[in-house]
């Protein structure tokens, strides 16, 4: 299995070498870690080089926080020149639903901003991470195609049915996480997206409801999503657990 979307950076670096073989152990053969910003994207690259075997780096700006300044954007766009052949994917980026009331910018400069990432991708030809709910999710969908991205990931989503139909179509893969196991909107995302483009991940360490609101979020919970999943699809843990981790290594051009 494979976590295809975790703040690893977030976790704290002394503990994660006996947590990565308990991960290990249990099934997890690799997680796709995720940035928020450009000194998480430095973070994730170091956890990349520490852990090269277990851990694939995505480094971006998260758009539920205030914008980035010039000098940040500059120095990224340069770390991913140099860095490129570490680099699995630009992530997490997108635009923001939850924040935006709070923020002193408008939606505008939050697309000219991820125009300028997917502009990023697209040159090193890298798959991308998006964060993109509700009535977003059209508006990224339709850069996403302006900027001729390829392969793209759609991470816990939430959008209209015809939205949804439009990313399936694009042969774009949709992540289901924890909340999968309880709240039926997820399980019927789950039904509506073709097994082929279903991807599982933990968006570690947000924490989750219901029976997992006393446990701490990690890699361990794709067990959890799985046995949900194979439910959900009426099939086997092992076609969900093996299908999915086949998806992400599509999506995110690994080898």
């Amino acid at each position: 299995m494979i976590d295809a979307h975790i703040h690893l950076h977030e976790y704290d670096e002394n503990l994660l070498d006996e947590a990565i073989k308990t991960w290990q152990d249990a099934g997890i053969n690799h997680v796709i870690a995720v940035a928020n910003d450009l000194k998480s994207s430095y973070q994730t690259l170091e956890l990349q080089q520490k852990f090269p075997d277990f851990v694939f780096a995505s480094i971006g700006f998260h758009p539920e926080s205030p914008l980035p300044s010039e000098q940040d954007v500059l120095e990224w766009s340069q770390l991913v020149r140099d860095e490129q052949e570490r680099i699995t994917a630009i992530a997490e980026i997108g635009l923001p639903h939850y924040h935006l009331p709070q923020f002193k910018h408008s939606l505008e400069h939050y697309i000219e901003l991820l125009q300028e990432l997917l502009a990023v991708a697209a040159t090193y030809r890298l798959p991308v991470a998006l964060h993109a709910v509700h009535d977003k999710a059209e508006i990224v969908f339709n850069l996403l195609q302006q900027a001729r991205i390829k392969y793209a990931h759609f991470h816990w989503l939430k959008a209209p049915k015809p939205v949804l139909h439009k990313i399936i179509d694009a042969s774009y893969y949709v992540s289901v996480t924890p909340e999968v196991c309880y709240r039926q909107r997820d399980q019927e995302l789950a039904k509506q997206v073709p097994l082929k483009q279903l991807l599982i991940e933990t968006d570690g360490p947000w924490p989750f409801e219901a029976k997992f609101k006393s446990k701490r979020t990690t890699p361990l919970l794709l067990l959890d999503i799985v046995e949900k999943l194979a439910e959900v699809k009426a099939t086997s843990f092992i076609e969900i657990a093996e299908q999915t981790m086949e998806n992400t290594k599509a999506c995110y051009q690994i080898k």
